[in-house]
């Protein structure tokens, strides 16, 4: 089965007998096999009936709202892809082609009122509650999409079926697209016109629903400002916080300037910092994080999956080994910097980025992160190392240090240059 398209019923009515046959017509156009899925606890033998006469499904969902009927559907689907649409008409059959044939653009396709040439045809009340919900939504979430509450979309099936998704309301809408985001999916807008219909059998888009957006809302920021969202790193160098945006930009600045004369260089533990895209070529990045690599493809960077405790590599194979922001979360006894030195070739340089716990100002600053944001990043911290331990490890292993640099006098960024032959 190649597509799934799911429509939530909350009153079946007569809008059905008009959008089915015209789906069908769609769908048999674009020569794609599919299955409709109508979601309804509103079951009768019309109903029945017409699902039959357009070889549709009808399906009970077994937990309430919009959001329930969408996960019933999600649970029955069988498609590479899924389709949703609001049953009332306000989502014209037509807008599926082009949904369809943008699927190739991204992960998830919205039909956005609110995208370039966009449009939605509402009462001026209900125009300004959707957009300030929209901009809350967009604006405070960090999430660079126009239209988050449209339920017009086509997503890639392995999307929502990776997903444990709380809310049930009109609400799983956002929640879908933030933790799709935060795992590195590619989302892509395409314009339409959103013009309600009266005789509408979809769910009511009502102030009623605003307790629900605003738990939603303080779920997903907490979810977004955490450092497994796909984008962190990325995110963090054009952050609204002055010093973070400061500290990420001068660690870039100091990295790419020990590397970027290097190559090829291995970045290790990449995530989606804008290193990569500074790197020579013939470079790449590794992470053992899925989402995280996602992410990084806007770099247009090779991307290897992997553990910085056993690097698929043969030994020398980089002219360049590059790990930031690492070694302080793994345990001191794993093989991680021997691993490091491995792949380096002979002559080559490492990179080695760390907070420098010898540091008085780096102790200070992470115990008022601790106090500030309990449970963040700080606390992941296991390992800490200094500058005199770290030149220590490398100097007996024959490597000679050849740059020492600070962000702020805490983070510290060293660079070695492995000796042409075993030290005796």
């Amino acid at each position: 089965m190649k597509l799934s398209v799911i429509i939530p019923v909350r009153l079946a009515g007569p809008s059905l007998a008009i959008l089915l046959p015209h789906i069908r017509q769609v769908l048999a156009e674009l020569e794609v096999e599919a299955e409709i899925l109508v979601v309804t606890g509103d079951i009768n033998r019309k109903l029945l009936a017409l699902a039959d006469q357009f070889r549709a499904q009808v399906v009970a969902p077994t937990e309430p709202g919009y959001g329930g009927a969408l996960l019933a559907g999600f649970a029955r689907a069988t498609g590479a892809y899924i389709l949703t649409m609001d049953a009332d008409l306000s989502h014209p059959p037509d807008v599926v082609r082009d949904l369809w044939n943008h699927r190739q653009c991204g992960e998830i396709i919205i039909a956005s009122r609110y995208a370039p040439n966009g449009r939605a045809q509402l009462p001026a009340s209900r125009l300004l509650s959707s957009r300030a919900l929209n901009l809350i939504f967009s604006r405070g979430l960090s999430l660079p999409v126009h239209d988050l509450s449209s339920g017009f979309r086509l997503y890639k099936a392995q999307v929502v079926r990776g997903q444990t998704l709380v809310a049930r309301d009109l609400d799983i809408l956002q929640e879908i697209l933030v933790r799709a985001y935060g795992d590195g999916w590619h989302v892509t807008e395409i314009p339409y016109t959103y013009a309600p219909k009266e005789q509408g059998s979809s769910w009511p888009r009502t102030l009623r629903f605003g307790l629900a957006y605003l738990k939603t809302f303080w779920m997903l920021w907490n979810w977004r400002n955490s450092i497994l969202a796909a984008d962190y790193d990325d995110r963090a160098f054009h952050s609204v916080v002055p010093l973070q945006r400061y500290w990420q930009r001068e660690r870039y600045r100091l990295v790419t300037g020990l590397a970027c004369n290097e190559a090829p260089v291995l970045d290790v533990g990449c995530g989606s910092s804008r290193i990569l895209s500074a790197l020579s070529g013939g470079s790449l990045g590794l992470d053992i994080l899925v989402r995280k690599l996602r992410y990084a493809r806007k770099f247009s960077m090779p991307l290897v999956q992997g553990s910085g405790f056993n690097l698929p590599f043969a030994a020398g194979s980089f002219g360049c080994v590059l790990c930031s922001q690492v070694v302080e979360h793994v345990p001191k006894d794993s093989p991680i910097l021997d691993e490091l030195e491995r792949v380096l070739r002979p002559g080559g340089r490492l990179v080695l980025g760390t907070p420098d716990y010898g540091q008085w100002e780096w102790i200070w600053i992470e115990k008022l992160y601790g106090w500030f944001a309990p449970g963040g990043y700080a606390d992941e911290h296991i390992t800490h190392y200094t500058r005199r331990e770290l030149a220590a490890h490398f100097r007996d292993r024959g490597f000679t240090l050849e740059a020492v640099h600070y962000i702020l006098r805490s983070e510290l960024i060293l660079a070695f240059r492995k000796p042409l032959r075993n030290p005796a």
